[in-house]
């Protein structure tokens, strides 16, 4: 449990400001770590998500209409943080022609603008939509993050119908050669049921996609209404699986049963 107030500022902020954190609305078991030490992972276009995967908490539904000043507000709460590395990540929206990529794009630009910080994206894997990835792209993060977030086998039960491992391969691929200057970052939960034979073959797979940075964490069910986790691994197994990771070529790894994909972000960018 953190010491002092400062996880109490940073959700008080957040709170204020009007804004959501995937921290909350995915019931993240670092969250009162990571609100003490005033960072946050921004959640943006709404708190509703039109797909339902079996692993998250965050509610399912019909979204409301995007909210124009969203990135202003993002922006000026990175500010108040004084966030050197901001994580921006988003529900779906397949009922929006780009997928929010034009609202992604005007929240990295506000915050680049109010913080200079560095940006790291998370964003949906717009279904499919590869202008929606270009106008991304073209907004110049420093880190474009999707996760698969387990091994093909398992994506159509975990993830559901609408997720497809290929378009997530091809996705990095055309990120790369559009902008290689974008670090490529990626991440997988562990304890799904998927062997560890799967889990290296996909790990090389996004490894030849371009992917460089990479999270491992443990699955932990969030509430009885998702998925059941199958299999808790000890410590010593991330140790073992991170360093085979980085004997496949990923620069840097985290890999920790409480490891997320934005847990500890800035440390990947800005190790120093």
């Amino acid at each position: 449990m953190p010491k002092g107030n400062a996880n109490h500022f940073t959700a008080r902020l957040i709170g204020e400001m009007g804004l959501q954190t995937v921290c909350d609305h995915a019931r993240c078991p670092n969250r009162m770590e990571c609100y003490a030490q005033k960072t946050a992972t921004f959640m943006i276009l709404g708190d509703v998500c039109t797909r339902s995967c079996r692993f998250c908490s965050v509610a399912t539904g019909m979204p409301g209409p995007v909210d124009p000043d969203e990135p202003r507000r993002v922006a000026a709460a990175a500010g108040e943080l004084g966030l050197r590395h901001v994580v921006i990540t988003c529900v779906t929206r397949d009922d929006l022609p780009d997928g929010g990529a034009e609202h992604f794009c005007r929240t990295v630009a506000e915050v680049r603008k109010a913080t200079g910080a560095t940006v790291e994206v998370l964003p949906s894997d717009f279904g499919g939509n590869r202008d929606a990835v270009d106008r991304l792209v073209d907004a110049a993060p420093q880190v474009y993050n999707h996760n698969p977030e387990t091994v093909p086998r398992l994506y159509r039960s975990v993830r559901g119908p609408k997720s497809d491992y290929r378009w997530t391969l091809d996705m990095f691929r055309r990120i790369q050669q559009r902008d290689p200057g974008i670090e490529l970052k990626t991440g997988l939960m562990l304890g799904l049921g998927e062997t560890t034979t799967e889990l290296l073959d996909t790990l090389a797979d996004l490894h030849d996609a371009g992917c460089r940075l990479l999270t491992l964490g443990q699955y932990l069910q969030p509430s009885p209404k998702q998925m059941a986790t199958v299999r808790y691994l000890p410590p010593e197994e991330f140790d073992h699986l991170g360093a085979l990771a980085r004997q496949m070529g990923f620069r840097r790894v985290a890999a920790g049963p409480f490891v997320r994909s934005s847990y500890h972000a800035r440390e990947m960018v800005h190790p120093t």
